[in-house]
This record gives C-alpha cells, sequence and structure tokens, in this order.
C-alpha cells in the first residue's frame, strides 16, 4: 500500500484529511518566465559580487592574469567573473577570499538597495525596512591612484607635508 504525504505546495485545500486540489509549482513563486532575467543579462548580485572581486584585486596590486593563475583560470574567465556574466560558485568564492585575503561577506558588502530589494510581491523575512548606507568612499577608484600615488613618495618629510596639507584642505571644505 503506497502513502501519499502530502507537501504545502501540492495542498490547495484540505478538509475532513483529504486533498480536494492541487496547485502546481513551488511555494510563493510565480509560475513562467517572470522570475528570471532575459538571456544573456547578468543578474544584478553577480554584478556586484564581481566588481567587489576587482576591487579588491588592484586594492593588493595583482593583475587578472596573476590571480587567475592562483585560481587555475585565464585572465578571460576572470574578466567574465568581474564584469558579472558568469557567476561565481560558492566554492570558487571561498577560494577568491583566501587568495584575496577578505572574508566571503566582503563580496556582498556595499550591495545597492536596488539589488538586494524583494519586488516579487513576496514578503521578506526581516521585521522592518532596512536603512540603506552610503557608498564606501575607500571603495573608489579614484582612493585607490591617490593612496598608490601617495605611498610611491619616496621622500618621508616631502610625504608628511603632503599629508598635512591634504588635511588642512579637507577641514576648509567642512568650516565652509
Amino acid at each position: 500500500m503506497r502513502f501519499h504525504v502530502p507537501w504545502a505546495c501540492d495542498i490547495k485545500y484540505m478538509a475532513d484529511g483529504k486533498t480536494i486540489g492541487r496547485r502546481k509549482g513551488r511555494i510563493g513563486s510565480r509560475t513562467g518566465k517572470a522570475d528570471r532575467l532575459p538571456p544573456g543579462t547578468p543578474n544584478p548580485v553577480d554584478i556586484h559580487v564581481g566588481s567587489r572581486v576587482r576591487l579588491r584585486r588592484t586594492l593588493l596590486g595583482l593583475s587578472q592574469e596573476k590571480l587567475g593563475e592562483a585560481v587555475g583560470l585565464t585572465f578571460q574567465q576572470i574578466q567574465k567573473y568581474e564584469r558579472g556574466a558568469n557567476r561565481i560558485g560558492a566554492s570558487r568564492l571561498f577560494e577568491f577570499s583566501r587568495i584575496l585575503d577578505v572574508p566571503v561577506s566582503f563580496f556582498f558588502d556595499d550591495m545597492a538597495e536596488r539589488v538586494h530589494s524583494r519586488d516579487d510581491g513576496m514578503p521578506a523575512l526581516h521585521d522592518q525596512q532596512q536603512q540603506s548606507l552610503d557608498p564606501d568612499p575607500l571603495t573608489r577608484r579614484e582612493t585607490l591612484e591617490l593612496v598608490r600615488a601617495y605611498y610611491r613618495i619616496s621622500d618621508p618629510q616631502v610625504r608628511k607635508r603632503l599629508f598635512e596639507l591634504t588635511k588642512s584642505l579637507g577641514t576648509s571644505d567642512e568650516a565652509e
């Protein structure tokens, strides 16, 4: 004798212990292709994660080729990951986190509100609306180039005077 175990996604109504009808599909999922992006369109999360890989790689001064060698990939594959054209799997993301010396969560930090907000009509699991954070100025390319140029100044006294000048210019802007 075979028993049917009614799963939550199978049951439409229960009355007197009998299944009255079935509904196809998964719980909370809309049927059809509305849930997916058009073919060839990268997922915004994949784009964000890839941009964080690129950011950390450039902060460490690694080329795409060097990072690729460290994980056993070509630089073209690294390019695809960084553009979000290819999705980075969990094990590869873990490997990147070890090579780039950051926690896995780093790749998801500073994700734009539109990327992690749900607009599919399904309830989210948080109790209240989350406050979005301003983008970190330390992640901008301009900041990276400025820091690299600063540390290329070989004379420590010149570097210190430039540091003091920059600080004074920054505080004069705040006073205005």
